[in-house]
């Protein structure tokens, strides 16, 4: 697969300056100007001739997972002990657990007892250097439930329920298990400062134990294993060849300014977002720049009536001005074609994520109030051979499950 290395670090991922922060696909088209947005098909043009077992090269597949909380654990390069963390691993002054004790004196509740678990159940293990994964559950966080008359262990960090057929071996595996964890990153480096994130995790080097439960976050090489039909692959070449005709129209101005100003594209995928919230897409596109404009145009007149010295509104009113210099009459009309390409890209992304749904072990669903419902992952990422990645997740679904009031979560329970 063609590189489709990490382009841009948004805010969060410059804080905690570690895990790569991946965008979804079709929001790369906002962030990383030309050579973005051609990354983004390129990807997706890759996926498809894996997905169709026309390619030779190596490419690596992970689930998202939806646990919590997330963990880290591993040696601190400093002292060679054994720690456990939350991301405040990364911290000016990393905190790191280094004993039960340590856990207790900094955390409470139910976040205070897994990671007391995590502690003790991974001490064991032989980790080396530092990994990353997701608690998907702890002993008492597995039931017994039956769906659609058939019966289940399940388990439920956040959003999704994850269901296991009772009578199967991992099942059993899992019963056993004081802590069952999801691996997925990586890192090295002489001191927390100065590790590096790498997808993936080996577990080869770690020990076996009943009571841990833990596997890597891989598809692993699906290169003629998952295939397309001739219909999707098809409606996917359509896609791809459709955002390829709009990419070569737009103007490389309009997506470099974008790419060189991250906090208007920040807001620019902010807005889109407000969308996805309500479990809508982008419609009209030329509708959908004139409401763009007038959102920005709100958002500075809430902020210009919350100051309350002459100067302060000035300054709002010298801010907007320059802002919206960008929304020249050429550069809406690129706008335009940029959502009609992310549009395109979507739609191919759809079909993609649909058929790598199909490969998942372990059944999902959502708990709604009138019962069980059938739900996708959370998402995929791709990564190249290179270590790039790239995040595919049916935003619309997963959206409408996490703001529904009829969908039960993990913690409401």
């Amino acid at each position: 697969m063609k590189s489709f290395s990490s382009y841009v670090e948004i805010q969060e991922a410059a804080k905690a300056g570690k895990n790569v922060h991946m965008t979804h696909i079709e929001d790369r088209v906002i962030y990383g100007g030309v050579k973005g947005a051609r990354e983004s098909i390129l990807a997706l043009r890759s996926l498809r001739d894996m997905l169709a077992g026309s390619v030779n090269s190596s490419t690596n597949v992970t689930v998202k997972w939806d646990g919590a909380p997330a963990v880290f654990a591993g040696i601190d390069p400093s002292d060679g002990q054994f720690f456990v963390a939350k991301k405040g691993i990364f911290n000016k002054e990393p905190k790191v657990y280094k004993s039960e004790a340590d856990v207790r004196a900094d955390t409470t509740g139910d976040l205070s007892d897994k990671l007391v678990t995590a502690f003790n159940e991974l001490k064991d293990l032989g980790i080396k250097d530092v990994i990353q994964g997701d608690i998907m559950f702890t002993k008492g966080d597995l039931n017994s439930e039956s769906i659609d008359g058939e019966k289940f262990i399940t388990f439920q960090p956040n959003t999704i329920v994850y269901a296991v057929p009772v009578k199967s071996e991992l099942a059993k595996t899992m019963q056993k298990a004081n802590l069952g964890v999801v691996w997925h990153t990586t890192y090295k480096g002489k001191d927390f400062a100065s590790m590096k994130a790498s997808f993936g995790v080996n577990l080869k080097s770690l020990k076996k134990k009943s009571s841990v439960w833990y596997q890597d976050a891989d598809l692993k090489d699906l290169s003629g294993t998952a295939t397309l039909t001739q219909n999707d692959t098809d409606e996917v070449t359509e896609q791809l060849s459709k955002a390829g005709k709009i990419f070569q129209k737009i103007k490389s101005t309009t997506l470099s300014e974008l790419e060189n100003n991250l906090d208007l594209a920040i807001k620019i995928e902010t807005f889109n977002n407000t969308l996805v919230r309500k479990g809508q897409r982008i419609g009209n596109t030329a509708s959908h720049v004139k409401n763009l404009i007038k959102w920005f145009d709100e958002k500075y007149k809430k902020e210009y009536d919350k100051r309350s010295s002459e100067k302060g509104k000035q300054a709002v009113l010298q801010k907007q001005q320059n802002e919206m210099l960008f929304f020249s009459k050429d550069n809406k009309k690129n706008l335009d074609m940029m959502f009609q390409l992310m549009n395109a890209i979507v739609d191919a992304k759809l079909i993609i994520i649909n058929k790598l749904d199909k490969l998942k072990d372990i059944d999902t669903f959502v708990r709604t109030r009138n019962g069980f419902k059938v739900t996708g992952s959370e998402g995929f990422v791709a990564i190249d051979n290179k270590g790039g990645a790239v995040k595919l997740v049916d935003r619309l679904e997963f959206s409408t499950n996490n703001f529904s009031k009829d969908v039960i979560k993990g913690w409401e329970r």
